[in-house]
């Protein structure tokens, strides 16, 4: 059987971009992909973040209410599925420990988002690639040739690009895959005036493991 794996960037729910939903569920059923990963920040936890916060957004209880049901329709279009755990959805677990409270007390995520069939790992390796969500890996060529491994990454939502390295024997691929966010949500209101913007796309690893390829959504131009 040929594995052909469709890469789905961050989430950040509830601030997903509209209509990215959809493009996934196309690439998905184009490609013949029959894995799917979340690379990471299905959750953005705006609310708890160590960071500066919106005071006049959602508050604790209605931010995750509104995530579990924007994640829901994801649920439904993807039953089964591996999720890289992001530095945002591991907010609260960083949280658990600077308030002291027992690792005992904390739900596991599938719990929470009632996806049962979602499997839930720090890093995931499948046909020889590597996923992770991508902290630390600004310099994808390098974080590639420092596991001597293919590897797909997330976390950064301005990047979306693949990388090659070979030597005499082999070669290695490096993937940014782009995010799913709502650039214009008050969760990205600290990127407000950076030059680079959200590149909305997802990616797909096809043939076993050895085919990279990053799919761009399209945007309404003319949409303000």
């Amino acid at each position: 059987m040929v594995n052909n794996v469709l890469v789905i960037g961050d989430l950040h729910a509830p601030f997903i971009k509209k209509g990215y939903l959809e493009h996934c569920k196309k690439v998905y059923k184009q490609y013949k992909c029959n894995k799917v990963v979340f690379i990471g920040d299905v959750l953005d936890n705006h609310y708890s973040s160590y960071h500066e916060t919106i005071p006049d957004g959602l508050s604790a209880g209605d931010e995750l209410k509104a995530a579990f049901y924007k994640l829901k329709d994801w649920v439904k279009a993807f039953p089964k599925a591996v999720v890289i755990m992001g530095n945002h959805d591991r907010i609260i677990a960083r949280k658990a420990i600077t308030t002291g409270l027992s690792k005992h007390w904390i739900k596991n995520m599938g719990e929470i988002l009632d996806a049962p069939g979602w499997e839930f790992y720090t890093e995931y390796e499948f046909d020889n690639v590597l996923y992770v969500h991508g902290e630390g890996c600004s310099n994808l060529q390098l974080s590639t040739l420092n596991r001597y491994k293919s590897m797909v990454i997330g976390h950064f939502h301005y990047k979306a690009e693949i990388v090659f390295t070979a030597s005499s024997i082999d070669i290695l691929f490096g993937m940014a895959v782009g995010s799913g966010i709502d650039d214009k949500s008050y969760a990205m209101e600290y990127a407000k005036f950076y030059t680079k913007k959200s590149i909305i796309s997802c990616g797909v690893v096809l043939n076993n493991g050895t085919l990279p390829m990053i799919i761009p959504m399209t945007l309404n131009k003319n949409k303000k």
